[in-house]
């Protein structure tokens, strides 16, 4: 289990980590005496907080979960790493480093000290957070299924969400660097409530006052409403349906859920069983204590259904089309006249049948935390309590939960182990180090990591549940999630090869093995030449008609993305140096198709926009990669030389570059108002020396940015958010600080050998 500290306002200090106090309580509270919070009270007890060095995250094989030592010979028996000191925002205690002489030395830094975070089967892990959404879906799932919280994980959790408030208004939005909106502030006020906060702390009532401003929790969006509706604290019949039939649709329908993107079908799969089942949770005195706090009215007068479709200006980034509002209309006035017992109940039966097959797949894991505890809530009304699919469940949604320095959060996923890994095996390469023995021990356990994360097999019958074939392939995290993406593949199928044929490394992946990643990656190719993620767009963008989520756009798809286009046309590259032989026709059509479509992407101001990080900074880094790839640099690309251009002209007066997640949302380039940021500023200077700039002097003011922000001991610390999904929504990557920083330094090293940056 999880863990943090932290609290009601932020205090500053020297490592940039915040302490708050709890909800600015004014006496600790003890925890109650079996340790556990029971969820038939009036609310868990906790205490002000937990001790920082009873907590430990255990490694097993690349699943990564958090452990609090309550006794003092366990703590004593399995001390903590230095991993996990840093993860706390404690003190490490590496010594400070001989200052840097120049860009090579940095890198060296800054090897030293993440080497120290390896994880002992060979990853690197770190948090994975941002979204304020998905804590939620976890802790409501543990109330309803009447799952024991212990108090140091419901302690951790108000600190969390305490720390994380609205430091104006005391809301929370959708992730954590947003504007408060009802369904950050209705679903995470709901949490605190759950784990034990009193509603009368400073911090509750402004969170509160804030809520009741915005419009009180009848105006949150579909997703918010549907969790309040499990937990009791709605009605159903505020909740837009979610009709299970429509998974009965025969394949060649347009609108069929298997054409959807992967995180939306396999959402709104589990939310049509139980939305069918209108089932709640047993009321009990903080539910009712809910239903007088959430809402401006009061409860017993609320017109459920004449809010389906309320929802705050703030919330509503997509808003339903007519379209979708007259499906709506019709489902809830015309369809349950119409409907037939054996049409419900066939659709129920397979939709639980693909519920069991994304469980078996994964094992209980699940593809991401909100379908993880939606499928959770599923087998227990289905199966009961004691079942071990409910059990086993409840056991894997540790698995998306993690501790900092403020407290306990959810990851975006389980991880993001294999992701990170290759990433930094790629930055020592860049940087020429990866036949210094200094190094090989740690590139040897991260290689040892790859091979045994390599997924060996589709799914079980893989037509049936809709899965895309992955034989060969890596996850995002672990092999146990299972699910491939085609970047993901691609950035760790890079790295096992620049190490296997680097002289002296174990040749741990034969050729079927690599053939077997290429033959997965060859099957991404969307008809535009792009590459889109998990799998090749199966409907048109016209779904999105259709998007019931409200906060997010592009969602209903898969899309073309400039990053995974790049990632595997790089990987495609440099297989093909060393097989000549295999498929070489295909790689070659492939790769001159996905080039040819990164050009009609490029922006009129000559960047790209980025779908999964910020923004057109990143994006534009990959397609300049991958204009290189065929040759295509400044002095003889149209495209590469505009790409370069965009770059420069913003670079910052310090060297730098800073880029705002607001970019995201308007796609419209938008400076982040702390000023430059280390990670931006790599990812733009190496999309200049992949387009081979001609003027090295703002390439060098970038890399002098960068050694100056450089600690003693060898790290960077953390900044603004880097990571992005679904347009609006932010996300965490705190490692790219070590990967994408050390990558631009060594990749200058080695490009520019003589230069002198200080």
């Amino acid at each position: 289990m999880v863990q943090t500290r932290s609290g009601g306002s932020l205090q500053a200090t020297p490592n940039g980590k915040g302490k708050p106090r709890m909800g600015d309580s004014q006496s600790p509270r003890k925890r109650p005496n079996n340790g556990h919070v029971d969820v038939e009270r009036k609310g868990p007890r906790t205490a002000e907080m937990t001790d920082p060095s009873r907590w430990r995250m255990l490694d097993e094989s690349g699943r990564l979960t958090w452990h609090y030592l309550e006794d003092d010979k366990a703590a004593r028996k399995w001390p903590q790493s230095v991993a996990d000191k840093w993860y706390l925002g404690l003190d490490t205690d590496q010594p400070d480093l001989p200052d840097p002489k120049n860009p090579l030395d940095a890198v060296r830094n800054g090897l030293t000290f993440f080497e120290k975070l390896q994880l002992p089967s060979g990853e690197w892990g770190c948090e994975y957070g941002g979204p304020m959404f998905l804590l939620p879906g976890i802790v409501i799932t543990w109330y309803v299924t009447k799952t024991p919280i212990p108090w140091y994980v419901a302690t951790e959790i108000q600190n969390y969400l305490f720390a994380r408030a609205h430091p104006e208004d005391g809301g929370w939005g959708l992730h954590i660097e947003g504007e408060s909106t009802v369904f950050g502030t209705s679903l995470n006020y709901t949490v605190l409530r759950l784990v034990g906060a009193d509603p009368e702390l400073p911090a509750m009532v402004k969170a509160r006052n804030t809520l009741h401003r915005l419009g009180g929790a009848t105006h949150a969006p579909h997703w918010a409403k549907f969790w309040l509706s499990i937990l009791g604290v709605c009605k159903w019949d505020i909740v837009n349906p979610i009709p299970p039939e429509i998974w009965l649709l025969p394949d060649w329908v347009p609108i069929a859920p298997w054409r959807w993107w992967i995180h939306m079908r396999q959402v709104f799969l589990p939310m049509g069983y139980l939305f069918d089942k209108k089932w709640t949770g047993e009321e009990t005195d903080v539910i009712r204590g809910l239903r007088d706090e959430l809402f401006i009215e009061k409860w017993e007068t609320i017109d459920w259904a004449g809010h389906r479709n309320s929802i705050h200006p703030g919330d509503n980034y997509h808003p339903k089309s007519m379209a979708l509002n007259a499906v709506n209309w019709a489902l809830v006035n015309v369809w349950p006249w119409l409907r037939p017992n054996w049409v419900k109940n066939r659709a129920n039966e397979w939709v639980s049948k693909l519920i069991d097959m994304e469980d078996a797949n994964t094992d209980y894991a699940d593809l991401a935390p909100v379908n993880a505890a939606l499928n959770t809530v599923v087998c227990y009304v289905r199966d009961g309590p004691g079942a071990y699919s409910t059990k086993r469940h409840i056991e894997r949604l540790e698995d998306a939960l993690w501790v900092n320095a403020e407290g306990m959060f959810c990851n975006g996923t389980n991880g993001v182990q294999c992701w990170d890994t290759s990433f930094l095996i790629q930055a020592v390469v860049d940087a020429g180090l990866e036949q210094d023995a200094r190094w090989r021990p740690m590139l040897n356990k991260a290689l040892g990591f790859l091979d045994d994360q390599q997924i060996r097999e589709n799914c079980v019958d893989q037509a049936i549940c809709y899965r895309h074939q992955r034989k060969g392939a890596w996850a995002f995290s672990n092999k146990d999630q299972g699910y491939a993406v085609c970047d993901c593949v691609s950035e760790a199928l890079k790295s096992v090869i620049l190490l296997q044929k680097t002289p002296g490394y174990p040749q741990l992946l034969d050729d079927e093995r690599i053939f077997d990643a290429v033959d997965t990656l060859l099957t991404y190719q969307n008809k535009s030449g792009a590459c889109s993620s998990y799998e090749p767009t199966r409907g048109s963008e016209r779904l999105e008609v259709l998007n019931a989520a409200e906060v997010f756009g592009k969602i209903m798809v898969e899309y073309d993305y400039v990053e995974c286009t790049t990632a595997v046309v790089t990987a495609l590259s440099l297989f093909k140096k060393h097989w000549p032989d295999h498929r070489s026709k295909e790689i070659d059509a492939f790769v001159k198709r996905s080039v040819a479509w990164i050009k009609t992407a490029q922006q009129p101001d000559g960047s790209w926009y980025g779908s999964w990080a910020i923004c057109y900074t990143y994006a534009t880094m990959f397609a300049l990669e991958s204009l290189e790839s065929i040759g295509e640099k400044y002095n003889n690309s149209y495209y590469s030389k505009r790409g370069c251009d965009f770059l420069i002209s913003r670079q910052r007066e310090d060297g730098g570059w800073s880029e705002s997640y607001r970019s995201c949302e308007k796609m419209v380039y938008t400076e982040h108002a702390s000023g430059s940021q280390v990670v931006m500023t790599a990812w733009a200077l190496i999309g200049l020396m992949h387009g081979d700039y001609p003027d090295v002097e703002p390439i060098k003011r970038g890399i002098k940015l960068i050694m100056e922000r450089q600690q003693a001991n060898g790290e960077w610390e953390q900044e603004a958010i880097e990571g992005v999904f679904n347009k609006s929504c932010m996300i965490s990557y705190p490692n790219y600080k070590f990967t994408f920083t050390m990558k631009a330094l060594g990749m200058f090293a080695t490009k520019y050998p003589n230069e002198t940056v200080v």
